[in-house]
């Protein structure tokens, strides 16, 4: 008995095992992948987690030292200004960052 009565082969004369082959490495490539972007999505929103407890720490200990204390109405205008400033800064690095491409 030839391959091709065995089944080795299918119609287009390419091996099965080829074909096997062919859609596991599809098949792991596509876990892979969906791996890769779950694993960036945890990524990113750790870093935005640290971001803003280091953003509230820092606005703690600024506004602290200047004598204003947690969860008075002057810290809370002390934080919100400081946010303010930020974002200020934000825009500036950005026009600057565009203004060089």
């Amino acid at each position: 008995m030839t391959r091709a009565r065995l089944g080795l082969r299918d119609a287009a004369g390419v091996p099965v095992v080829w074909r096997v082959a062919y859609w596991l490495v599809i098949a792991g490539t596509a876990c892979g992948l969906y791996k890769a972007y779950c694993t960036g999505r945890d990524a990113r929103a750790i870093a935005q987690e640290r971001l803003e407890q280091t953003l509230a720490d820092e606005d703690h200990g600024f506004c602290e030292r200047f004598g204003m204390r947690a969860g008075t109405s002057e810290y809370a205008t002390c934080c919100r200004e400081l946010s303010i400033i930020r974002q200020k800064q934000t825009e500036r690095d950005r026009s600057a960052t565009q203004s060089l491409l």
